[in-house]
């Protein structure tokens, strides 16, 4: 999707996040639990460590659902979230993209504190699965629960 596209990495891998910033997954959890129907990152292994693949959960040539952790679909078709405005020139694929080059240790400020902030946004989703489901019950909202794994929260010890 994404062609010729380059980043210096500032940051040590998997630290020095902004302040407030605690993803309680990480990429290569994200990838192994299953997230996107397996289809968001078949393209670009290559820019990541080999080792957030070992586990994960990719589909062929279609997405298939079945292989998210709560066998739902979750997500919103990226023409939506460009049609929002919500996609960020240097991660066409969104906040995951942004998420796993962060992750990797890009930084971008201006772009960083955006996508901060939305990821704090959906954390309203985590308060509603504890307000209207019984403590430890994944079958209570799945597609909410999917949806926050694709967003780094752990949506599965609530």
């Amino acid at each position: 999707m994404q062609q010729g596209y380059r980043y210096e990495r500032t940051a040590p891998a998997g630290k020095a996040f902004a302040p407030g910033f605690a993803p309680e997954l990480t990429p290569a959890d994200m990838l192994s639990l299953g997230v996107f129907c397996g289809k968001y990152m078949t393209d670009c292994t290559a820019e990541f460590p080999a080792s957030w693949f070992e586990n994960a959960k990719l589909a062929g040539d279609r997405p298939d659902c079945s292989l998210n952790y709560f066998g739902v679909r979750a997500s919103t078709p990226l023409r939506v979230w460009i049609e929002k405005g919500w996609i960020h020139p240097d991660d066409p694929r969104g906040w995951f993209q942004w998420y796993c080059r962060y992750y990797s240790g890009r930084r971008m400020p201006v772009e960083d504190r955006r996508q901060v902030a939305r990821w704090r946004a959906f954390r309203r989703h985590a308060a509603q699965i504890v307000k209207n489901c019984n403590p430890g019950d994944p079958f209570c909202r799945p597609k909410q629960r999917q949806a926050l794994l694709q967003w780094a929260y752990d949506s599965r010890i609530l």
